[in-house]
């Protein structure tokens, strides 16, 4: 199972939020590529890059960091926020993403998200499915929608869809725990590579995922928290 770490940006710097609240920012560090930095230099790979200005006001915002980060690490990096176009995710991969999250045109603009995931394939596009009381959220979280979370990923991996994150964002910085019976009814009804992310506190925690079948887990305020160190991570991989 990977051992992803979140990285959250708002306005170039690395916070976390508390169950999508953008009034809950709180900065943990102002330069993103010194935790990056850390991340790699404890052995670990994979860094989840979510623009949340960007996911806010739908275009890409913090480009720069996703481009420092690429440029000083080997981390293998997927970036997600503000994407609408072929175009947007053209530049996040030219500037050194490895694959790309997308979640609010899946929602908002089904057809065109197919055609994206066409064009890149299912290796590289990642179908973001952030929930709220089994109903999936766009846009940041700032909008709910009437779709189901477990037909919404049952859907779009009878389409070929292969990488899901899916967070729970009721568990999302809550250090209560993930949701983890939603992601056993995902796992039983598709065939999807799903990563788990939203209330991880704890190795336990993580181990559960591995357990019940996860590709990936998401860490985030759990490591900024001190509730799991880089190097109790990193002897997880």
């Amino acid at each position: 199972m990977r051992i992803i770490i979140a990285i959250d940006i708002i306005g170039g710097k690395c916070v976390r939020l508390t169950r999508g609240d953008f009034s809950t920012e709180k900065v943990y560090n102002e330069d993103p590529l010194d935790i990056a930095k850390q991340i790699e230099d404890n052995g670990l790979k994979y860094l989840h890059l979510v623009d949340l200005d960007g996911a806010k006001n739908r275009r890409i915002e913090n480009i720069r960091v996703l481009e420092a980060i690429a440029g000083k690490t080997r981390l293998t990096i997927d970036y997600g926020g503000g994407l609408k176009s072929a175009d947007d995710i053209k530049r996040i991969y030219d500037a050194g993403a490895k694959q790309v999250t997308a979640g609010s045109i899946a929602i908002k603009e089904p057809p065109h998200f197919l055609e994206l995931l066409n064009e890149f394939g299912n290796d590289k596009l990642i179908l973001g499915a952030d929930f709220s009381d089994r109903k999936v959220s766009a846009s940041g979280w700032l909008e709910n929608s009437e779709k189901d979370i477990i037909d919404f990923i049952a859907e779009y991996a009878s389409k070929g869809v292969k990488y899901v994150i899916c967070t729970d964002i009721s568990k999302d910085g809550m250090l209560q725990g993930p949701s983890t019976e939603i992601y056993k009814e995902i796992l039983a009804g598709t065939k999807v590579n799903l990563i788990a992310s939203g209330g991880i506190s704890s190795i336990t925690d993580i181990k559960n995922m591995k357990e019940i079948g996860c590709e990936g887990t998401i860490i985030g305020k759990a490591f900024y928290e001190g509730k799991v160190t880089l190097k109790e991570l990193s002897e997880l991989c």
